[in-house]
């Protein structure tokens, strides 16, 4: 993946055994290379090469806090349902459960050539470049929503009940476990007490990525266009606002924040307000509810207990990143800050 930056970092599991593997499956006595990815935060990811076959490998960190928050075999099968779709994402090869090969569940799929852009001020591009690749990803944030989940087998990858008040619940949950002594985030509870005096009774369901940003989409070696959509373990069937939510955090977050717009010549750069992109998002995938500040609460609350896990991770020592920890807490705040913010906007 052009782009994506891999490192030569230490892998951390037996590469003998992921050989012996790979044999068993492709045949042939090629010795493999494996090269860990410097992008993402939560579920290590590999390049692979055996001579001219390559492939990307993803697998649950070896110490798991909370396995719903890895779920490989989920990310497998929804890549597995969208090929063939409208909406792009790469192959999956194989899935494999046995914690005997790698210590952990992983699968391999499809290397994708193509750009990963971390900061949402897409550097190096020009102008008109940037509000192409604005219009893309949010046509394939539409077309996300729009797949008729229960057609390609997904009708039961959500379960029943009140998608906000189950979130709420398993997000919270997290946070009280991730949470350390010296770790206080009083803007995170703050949000947490607000959004469940608030919760909204809504009967729209849609499969949703549940962590669509731009460092999720890879866009193609030179055209301004998504050709593929990455890290699918958040992904369930779910209030599609939320996703949106997501995306559009951008707009409320500093450059430094998960590369943010807050502060950024938007006009000049090419980059469309939050509201222009919020009415092609709304044009695009022909939805009539609005996005509410409820949405957007609970967006920056899920982006910061989930940053929490990344700190949690790191202090474990089992961080995708070298500073997990560091990264984690920063984000964490930041996302519970940005959150309090816009409720005090509104009063």
């Amino acid at each position: 993946m052009i782009g994506a930056q891999a490192s030569d970092g230490d892998v951390d599991f037996d590469l003998r055994r992921l050989e012996a593997y790979l044999k068993d499956w492709l045949g042939g006595d090629v010795a493999a290379c494996v090269r860990r990815t410097s992008g993402g935060m939560s579920n290590p990811t590999y390049f692979v090469t055996r001579g001219d076959w390559r492939a990307v490998l993803r697998k649950q960190p070896n110490n798991v806090l909370m396995p719903s928050a890895h779920a490989i075999d989920r990310e497998y099968r929804v890549l597995t349902a969208l090929q063939g779709s409208a909406v792009p994402a790469p192959k999956p090869y194989r899935y494999c459960e046995d914690r005997a090969v790698l210590g952990t569940p992983f699968y391999l799929m499809e290397w994708l050539d193509g750009r990963v852009f971390y900061d949402y001020a897409l550097p190096g591009l020009a102008r008109d470049e940037r509000a192409s690749c604005y219009r893309s990803m949010c046509a394939v944030l539409a077309a996300i929503h729009g797949l008729n989940y229960r057609a390609v087998g997904l009708g039961d990858f959500g379960k029943p009940g009140n998608y906000f008040a189950r979130q709420l619940n398993r997000w919270s949950r997290q946070w009280a476990q991730f949470r350390r002594g010296d770790d206080d985030n009083p803007a995170l509870d703050c949000m947490v007490h607000w959004l469940g005096e608030r919760l909204p009774a809504s009967e729209t369901i849609a499969l949703c990525h549940g962590d669509f940003r731009i460092a999720n989409a890879m866009f193609h070696p030179t055209e301004p266009r998504v050709v593929g959509v990455l890290d699918w373990e958040l992904s369930t069937l779910g209030h599609p606002l939320v996703d949106l939510a997501f995306n559009s955090q951008a707009w409320h977050m500093a450059p430094d924040e998960n590369g943010g717009l807050l502060g950024l010549p938007l006009d000049e750069m090419g980059i469309p307000s939050e509201h222009d992109y919020l009415e092609l998002y709304y044009q695009l995938s022909g939805a009539t509810e609005r996005l509410t500040l409820f949405h957007q609460v609970f967006a920056m609350f899920r982006g910061a207990v989930g940053s929490a896990g990344v700190a949690a991770r790191g202090d474990l020592g089992s961080g995708v990143l070298p500073d997990a920890a560091r990264v984690g807490r920063h984000l964490a705040r930041a996302y519970a800050t940005r959150g309090v913010a816009l409720i005090e906007e509104e009063r």
